[in-house]
Order: C-alpha cells, then sequence, then structure tokens
C-alpha cells in the first residue's frame, strides 16, 4: 500500500511513522487513521521491525487534532446519513478505531512529539509505550471546548497513565499546556531539544532492538497492558505462570543465559511472528461494539 498522508521508513530495526501532512499541521483524516492501522499490520508482520517510532514531519506539530475540514464530502465528526442504532460501524469514532489497533501491536511504540499535539493529536499517543517530547511540544485534550467529549478511548488510556484527578483537570479545562507541565503530570518520559528529540527516541528504540527478546517484550507489552485491569492478583500469576514456563523452555531463554555467562551482547533467535507462546492472546477476542 502506497502511502499519501504518513511515511513510513524501515531500517536497522527500527520503523519510523511520520505523519505527513505538514502543510496541515499534520492533521488527522479518514486517510491517515487507515494508513497508520495498515502501516501497523507491516511492522507487526516484519520480524525485523523492533520498535516503532512516531514522530511528526515539519517543525510546528506532531498532529493538530482533527482535519475540520469535512474530507470528501463527509460530516467532520460523525457520518451525516441517519443511523438506527448506536451500535452502528459508522458511529465508531475514528480515534479510537486508531488506538485499538495501537493497543494491540506486538512491537514497542515510542512517540517523539515534536509540536503541537491537540485532540487526536495528543489521544492517538496515549497506548503508546514511551512518549518524549520536545520543547516546543503542545499539548490540548480540548474537547470540551469544542462541545464533545474525550474520544479514542482516552476515557480509559489518560487515568491509567496520569491519574485520574489530573485527567479531569486536563480534560475539563480544555487548555493548552507545555511540554513542562505535560512532564510534571507523568503524561511524558522526557524533554529533549528539537534537533535532539528523534534521536533520542532512536536511542531507546535502539537499546531494546540490540538486548531484549522480541518475544519477551511482545508478551511483556501485552501483560502490563493488560493485566492491571484485573479484578485480583491471581490474574496475574496465571498469566505471568504459563508465560514464564512456556519462555524458559525456549531458544531466546537458553540465549538470554548463554550470553550473560559469555559476557556478550545476546542474539535471540526466535520470531513474533512465529514463537509466540501458544496462548497468546490469553484474552480471546476484544469484544464486539454494541
Amino acid at each position: 500500500m502506497g502511502y499519501s498522508q504518513i511515511d513510513l521508513h524501515i531500517g536497522e530495526g527500527i520503523a519510523t511513522l511520520t505523519l505527513n501532512r505538514p502543510e496541515k499541521m499534520n492533521a488527522f483524516t479518514g486517510t491517515m487513521m487507515n494508513e497508520i492501522i495498515d502501516a501497523m499490520d507491516r511492522t507487526d508482520a516484519d520480524d525485523s521491525v523492533r520498535a516503532v517510532i512516531f514522530t511528526g514531519a515539519g517543525d510546528r506539530a506532531f498532529c493538530a487534532g482533527a482535519d475540520l475540514t469535512p474530507e470528501d464530502g463527509r460530516a467532520v465528526f460523525a457520518d451525516s446519513a441517519p443511523v438506527e442504532s448506536l451500535s452502528d460501524p459508522r458511529v465508531r469514532d475514528g480515534g479510537g478505531l486508531l488506538t485499538l489497533r495501537l493497543y494491540q501491536s506486538k512491537k514497542p511504540l515510542i512517540s517523539a512529539c515534536n509540536g503541537a499535539a491537540v485532540g487526536v493529536g495528543v489521544t492517538m499517543q496515549l497506548p503508546m509505550d514511551i512518549r518524549l517530547a520536545s520543547e516546543n511540544a503542545r499539548y490540548g485534550f480540548v474537547f470540551a471546548r469544542r462541545g464533545i467529549v474525550p474520544e479514542a478511548c482516552s476515557s480509559w488510556f489518560l487515568p491509567k497513565i496520569v491519574g485520574i484527578n489530573q485527567a479531569l483537570e486536563w480534560c475539563m479545562t480544555g487548555r493548552i499546556f507545555g511540554a513542562e507541565e505535560a512532564l510534571k503530570g507523568g503524561l511524558i518520559r522526557s524533554i529533549h531539544a528539537p534537533g535532539e528529540l528523534v534521536d533520542a527516541a532512536r536511542g531507546l528504540a535502539r537499546e531494546i532492538a540490540d538486548n531484549t527478546s522480541a518475544v519477551s517484550v511482545a508478551m511483556t507489552r501485552a501483560m502490563l497492558w493488560r493485566i492491571p485491569s484485573g479484578d485480583h492478583p491471581m490474574e496475574a500469576h496465571k498469566v505471568d505462570s504459563r508465560a514464564i514456563y512456556r519462555l524458559s523452555k525456549g531458544l531466546d531463554a537458553k540465549e538470554g543465559v548463554q550470553s550473560f555467562l559469555e559476557k556478550r551482547p545476546p542474539a535471540f533467535p526466535a520470531k513474533v511472528s512465529s514463537d509466540m507462546p501458544d496462548f497468546y492472546p490469553w484474552w480471546g477476542e476484544e469484544p464486539p461494539f454494541a
């Protein structure tokens, strides 16, 4: 699939996905949503990819939110045709379709927020695993100022990341805030000079790619995103036990121990495409839209 609103570059074990509408401050459209989802399918299927970095084209914005100009004559927030049921697929929020796909990623996702990130521009970053920002990054959960509500599953992701009080303040005020407040509130990991941001993200991706088992990372990502929502630590114990049992008998565990004893970098042979534990995904299919 050729892309018109994103750019995907894969090299040396790292994929870099760039939102590429700089003339529109990388504003989000249905086309962009479909292209990012397709790119996620590609990176999940490509065993050479060990991490994915997201950033925006230009020096003004990561993503300035939804493109408020109707795309191809369609309404901005919802299909203009009437629906008989709120379970109609046309009601589904495009940002949510995207974040659900990001949530399912088998590869670590790193955000390098290079500028304005408003509305879906910030909510799409929530299911990413590590979020970095440039000094000129600006964030805004502006939905209440547009007469709507937080979207893209952010009512689930945001409180998990920053806590309920901070999430409520940012969403109820709808104000724009800078990188320092984002760091203090726990939304981002670190702040970088604009020219150093992507290099910092690549450094983290490189650390993952060079030192860890792809299967271990994929399992760990799934476990840490899903298990804390359970009702009892026994749920974690069940998955932990199965995962340790299966992975400890695999080639990656043997290589991890051997490389440690020999004081050399590991060369893990297992592949996410073919060597995940036999009980993965343990949570089954995602619930239907209803």
